[in-house]
């Protein structure tokens, strides 16, 4: 997978190999409740939970056959420890999952791996409304229920896009990082900042295997390039920054030559001739689809680079804006955002009652949900171009 995304060496090997001792440590001396557990970073970050021993180790997510695998993955790589060992297929939102924190809750460490992530799921009004939903409320609810259950430190996964976005996505998570400034008066929060994992669940990446075993084309953008960490990688990163992250710290991966930024066309270039491929570039969707037909046989796969129209992608990615204190000295690879509980109360109070009423209604328009986002980050970028993924192949 290294050579896939342009690099030759693990991210984070020298940080990791350097703490191992007290990772293991700690691990092997705390409990844990892993949400969103079964898509790719929480499956990541799960298994070097596991693998360090873990006294408890409680895992929720909604999907129920991503959490079969993550059993059957796990049960294949490491075996079993001596811990309890649970997985649970329950939505963080419902009163089923508030029955389950009632009954236990009784964790040393709580990691929100749950979200909605894609750029595409604010093409529509209520997709958006859900995200913000996960994004934020999930958030904000299962903070406080930690605080309420004496939990030591409660991790949670942000992204690249939250550092001046331009997506409703990002923008949701920079909200959500405003909702935990306000949280840590009462607990020990970090986050966590990194790129796309790659070949993750639902990720252009993955399409492309998705693509191979249908017989269908390879479809990538030629011109928007991004920072990729491997599934492990993510793991790692959550984990180190749950451990080792002070309150309000957000880690996030050193821009350097181990980690530098590639095209998904050229990834999509390297991934074919890997695969034993080579790449035949096609003018349009129709000539494309025709030529999977054929191709294939004689040892080529139809490719369609484009350039990007569609909402919400961003030109560039980072990991930081210009006014965030940073801590670049810590670790190998891995900086960290220094933060101070700075929020504003009337603007929290202000979003959460401004959706409280769309939602009583059971009306809302992407409109009004831009504008309150604006409200709230008022230098947010939105790119609204008219255009969506899901109008492409």
């Amino acid at each position: 997978m290294l050579e896939l995304i342009g690099r030759k060496e693990h991210l984070f090997e020298t940080d990791v190999r350097d703490n191992e001792e007290l990772l293991k440590y700690v691990v092997a001396s705390s409990s844990f409740l892993v949400l969103g557990g079964a898509g790719s970073i929480g499956q990541a970050v799960t298994k070097e939970i596991f693998k360090r021993n873990p006294q408890k180790l409680h895992v929720v997510d909604i999907s129920e056959n991503n959490m079969v695998e993550l059993v059957r993955d796990i049960r294949s790589s490491f075996g079993y420890i001596e811990g309890d060992f649970q997985t649970f297929a329950l939505d963080i939102g419902s009163i089923e999952y508030d029955a389950f924190i009632k009954a236990d809750g009784q964790y040393d460490y709580v990691l929100n791996l749950s979200a909605l992530k894609h750029v595409r799921s604010e093409k529509d009004p209520f997709t958006l409304m859900r995200m913000i939903d996960v994004n934020v409320f999930n958030t904000e609810k299962t903070i406080q229920q930690s605080i309420d259950a004496g939990v030591k430190k409660y991790f949670c996964v942000s992204t690249d896009k939250a550092a001046n976005p331009v997506n409703m996505m990002g923008a949701s998570k920079r909200i959500m990082e405003m909702f935990l400034m306000r949280k840590s008066e009462q607990i020990a929060i970090s986050t966590a900042r990194f790129a796309n994992v790659a070949f993750s669940d639902g990720s252009l990446l993955h399409g492309f295997n998705q693509r191979i075993q249908k017989n269908q084309p390879i479809v990538a953008p030629n011109d928007i390039k991004r920072y990729f960490v491997t599934p492990q990688e993510s793991g790692e990163l959550c984990l180190m920054s749950c451990i080792f992250g002070e309150n309000r710290d957000i880690f996030f991966p050193k821009l350097s030559e181990a980690l530098h930024l590639i095209t998904f066309a050229d990834i999509a270039v390297k991934y074919l001739k890997q695969r034993g491929y080579e790449p035949h570039l096609c003018t349009d969707e129709d000539e494309a689809r025709e030529l999977a037909k054929t191709l294939p046989a004689q040892g080529k796969w139809p490719c369609l680079f484009t350039e990007s129209d569609t909402t919400g992608e961003k030109d560039f990615e980072e990991f930081f804006t210009d006014d965030e204190v940073l801590d670049m000295a810590r670790f190998e690879n891995v900086g960290i955002i220094k933060n101070e509980p700075l929020y504003q109360p009337e603007l929290l109070n202000l979003f959460e009652e401004k959706i409280a009423q769309m939602k009583a209604l059971r009306a809302w328009s992407k409109e009004q949900i831009v504008a309150l986002f604006l409200t709230m980050i008022p230098d947010f970028g939105h790119k609204e171009t008219g255009k969506y993924l899901d109008s492409k192949m």
